[in-house]
């Protein structure tokens, strides 16, 4: 029996990222329109509790799905880290520049590679560790230290971006032992769970207008980890990865045209930075036929 490889189509593949970008774009400027009159873990949990009505087809796999006492724990590990993240995300969003936001979003692949050799027993080699290095100075450029305010935001996205990075680390350990719409569905459930505590102890009534852009959110949000999959099923990561630079363009435009934030040039120079240290260490994985540990710039998304 000839099992036929999956044809390898660039342009779609490409195509199918540029729609995730302009749809992650659009999370972004959702909840930064929203701003901090919801208290962040409150927005984050209306986002995961909403979105949970898109998951109800997986309601009977999940259901049937025989799970060890050792899965069951490493979902719930990581559903609860994963709700932390999410709503550092949403406080960092409400209070810094949505461009300071994408680009240090791009460092949770590398907190990703960091964690696959403490935890995963993965090899840094030396080029690895000088793209981690290399990664950790563009962020180092987006913050500048002592010529920059760092507010709580900014401590905030780094927190999520470690945070998320453990998520995708999990992600990956179940994966290997269970089907990949089963951890997207334990995920979402599990983040409800998670925020919940957080958001009832700061809960303010919600408008009907919150609610729609976060109903708006859950959606797009939900679309786009969808048209991600069919990026990756299109083309390898090593040709849609360096497509996630543009997140980053229409982050800085949708700041300036819309929300009235100057266009910071260290803030693009960091982050172009950060997204060439992943983007090699992608391209070295593949050129070692290994199997990939370090996730897309996209995959670490809310």
């Amino acid at each position: 029996m000839i099992i036929q490889e999956r044809p390898v189509r660039p342009v779609l593949g490409v195509f199918w990222m540029v729609v995730t970008g302009l749809l992650f774009v659009g999370v972004t400027a959702l909840v930064k329109y929203l701003g901090p009159g919801i208290p962040a873990p409150e927005a984050a949990f209306l986002r995961y509790a909403i979105g949970l009505v898109f998951l109800i087809p997986l309601i009977r796999p999940i259901l049937a799905t025989q799970l060890s006492r050792r899965q069951w724990s490493l979902f719930t590990l990581r559903g609860l880290s994963h709700s932390i993240g999410v709503a550092l995300w949403f406080y960092a969003m409400a209070r810094i520049p949505i461009a300071d936001v994408t680009a240090m979003n791009y460092l949770a692949p590398i907190y990703v590679t960091l964690g696959a050799a403490l935890f995963l027993g993965e090899k840094l080699a030396t080029r690895r560790v000088i793209a981690v290095i290399i990664a950790l100075l563009g962020a180092l450029i987006i913050l500048r230290p002592g010529f920059r305010e760092i507010g709580p935001g900014h401590l905030a996205m780094l927190g999520a971006a470690v945070v998320f990075g453990a998520s995708y680390l999990l992600a990956k350990l179940l994966t290997d032992e269970t089907n990949a719409a089963i951890v997207v569905g334990m995920l979402s459930i599990w983040v409800t769970v998670g925020l919940a505590p957080m958001a009832f102890a700061v809960w303010v009534p919600p408008s009907l207008e919150a609610l729609g852009i976060l109903t708006l959110v859950a959606l797009l949000a939900t679309t786009g980890h969808y048209t991600m999959t069919l990026a990756f099923a299109a083309a390898p990561v090593t040709v849609t990865q360096p497509v996630t630079f543009l997140q980053l363009v229409w982050a800085v435009a949708l700041g300036a045209l819309f929300f009235d934030e100057g266009v910071d040039i260290w803030v693009v120079i960091g982050g172009l930075v950060i997204l060439g240290s992943v983007t090699f260490i992608t391209w070295r994985e593949a050129v070692l036929k290994r199997r990939p540990i370090t996730p897309p710039a996209t995959a670490t998304k809310v």
